[in-house]
């Protein structure tokens, strides 16, 4: 039984062993300064000021015990946050403090674990700074010289001269 029992283990997929070392986002808060994996769903995602990104996991935000936070300029190496809406993620890092709420800081994707780590990454036309519109600016085709015309040199006659001729009187 006990070796069948621990056969069971070793084939088990590492996602679902390390699930087991996972706290939920009500445990967080005991476990400030230590690098966790907490997990939990994401109801929304959220931009606030100067695009920082929140992942929310509570309907009331300013009352949840826990949040992820994304700033603008880590959203290239984590990718496309958006679509982990709805998602059940891991995240492994530092349980941090900052206004009374425990918080870990997602800087790269290898932060989350299982299926919610293949989110995409950021479209090429995501503009970070305008709050992920999509208007990073046109590209216009550079423009082509302008065609000079060749002006007659100055030196040349016109009319029946040809050179070597003399002009008749």
């Amino acid at each position: 039984m006990h070796k069948n029992l621990a056969l069971i283990f070793l084939l088990l997929p590492a996602p679902f062993v390390s699930a087991a070392d996972c706290i939920s986002i009500h445990e967080a808060g005991q476990h400030v300064g230590e690098t966790k994996c907490v997990t939990g769903k994401v109801l929304r995602v959220k931009v606030g000021r100067k695009n920082v990104h929140f992942l929310d996991f509570c309907e009331d935000q300013m009352a949840c015990p826990f949040t992820v936070v994304i700033f603008s300029n880590d959203l290239k190496d984590v990718g496309d946050v958006r679509h982990l809406a709805g998602r059940t993620i891991e995240i492994r890092g530092a349980v941090k403090v900052y206004d009374g709420r425990p918080e870990i800081i997602l800087s790269r994707i290898s932060q989350i674990t299982g299926g919610a780590a293949m989110i995409p990454p950021l479209p090429k036309n995501y503009d970070v700074e305008n709050r992920g519109h999509f208007s990073a600016g046109r590209l216009y085709p550079s423009k082509k010289p302008a065609k000079i015309k060749a002006k007659p040199p100055t030196s040349s006659t016109y009319g029946n001269d040809v050179e070597g001729q003399e002009p008749p009187d």
